[in-house]
C-alpha cells in the first residue's frame, strides 16, 4: 500500500499509529506529499487534495481517504475489532470520540490556517477565538469521560487524541490545556510511552 503522507499531519500520524498498532507499518510505503503545493499531484489520488490517502494494493486501483476511513480499513484487514467495536453502542462511542478529536484538529487547522497562511491584514480575531473555544470545549468533552478512555489498548477515539492532543503542543495551538486538565495530562502520559506514539511524533520536514 502506498500512504501519501506529510510528517506534520496529525491526520496521517493517526494512520501510522493505526498501522503499528495492528502490525501493518511494514507494508505500507509512504509517499513525501505537501498538498500546499500547487504542483503536488495528490489531486489525482484524492480529487479534494487532502492528506491522508491510501493507495490499495489489492490490484483495484482503489484509494480510500480520509482518515476514519483508511483506520476502519486497517483494522478490518487485521481482523476487525481492535480499534473500533464492530457493533453497537460501544462502536457509536468510539466513532462519536474520534469524531471529536477531529474536530479539535479541524479547529486547530482553522487557527493555524488563520495565523499563517492569511496575510496579517486579512486576519480574523474572531473567527480565530471561535476555533479556539471549539478546541477548548472538546477537550472538555473529552475529560469528562476521560474514565471510558483506555490506557494499554488504543482505539480510534484514543489514537484520534493523542494526535489531537500532540499536534496542540506541536504547533503552539490551545496551550493551555495542560493546565486546565490535569487528569488529560496524566491519561495522555502513560499512553505516549507506547511506541506507535512516541515513535511518530509531529515534525518538521527535514
Amino acid at each position: 500500500m502506498r500512504l501519501r503522507y506529510s510528517p506534520t499531519s496529525p491526520f496521517v500520524r493517526k494512520i501510522s499509529v493505526a498501522a503499528l498498532e495492528l502490525g501493518l507499518a511494514e507494508r505500507i510505503t509512504r509517499v513525501p506529499t505537501n498538498p500546499w503545493d500547487p504542483a503536488s499531484d495528490i489531486a489525482h489520488d484524492n480529487p479534494l487534495g487532502r492528506i491522508p490517502a491510501l493507495v490499495l494494493d489489492d490490484g483495484s486501483g482503489t484509494v480510500l481517504y480520509d482518515s476514519p476511513v483508511i483506520v476502519e480499513y486497517l483494522d478490518a484487514l487485521a481482523g476487525g475489532g481492535r480499534l473500533l467495536p464492530a457493533a453497537g453502542p460501544a462502536r457509536w462511542a468510539a466513532l462519536r470520540r474520534a469524531a471529536l478529536a477531529d474536530g479539535i484538529i479541524d479547529a486547530g487547522i482553522a487557527v493555524l490556517v488563520e495565523r499563517v497562511r492569511r496575510p496579517e491584514a486579512y486576519r480574523w480575531p474572531e473567527w480565530i477565538e471561535f476555533q479556539t473555544l471549539a478546541i477548548t470545549r472538546g477537550l472538555a468533552g473529552f475529560d469528562a469521560e476521560l474514565t471510558q478512555l483506555s490506557t494499554d489498548a488504543p482505539g480510534i477515539a484514543e489514537i484520534g487524541l493523542m494526535c489531537a492532543l500532540d499536534w496542540l503542543d506541536f504547533r503552539g495551538i490551545g496551550s493551555g490545556w495542560r493546565d486546565a486538565h490535569p487528569a488529560l495530562v496524566a491519561w495522555h502520559g502513560q499512553l505516549a510511552l507506547r511506541p506507535s506514539f512516541a515513535g511518530t511524533l509531529p515534525k518538521d520536514p527535514a
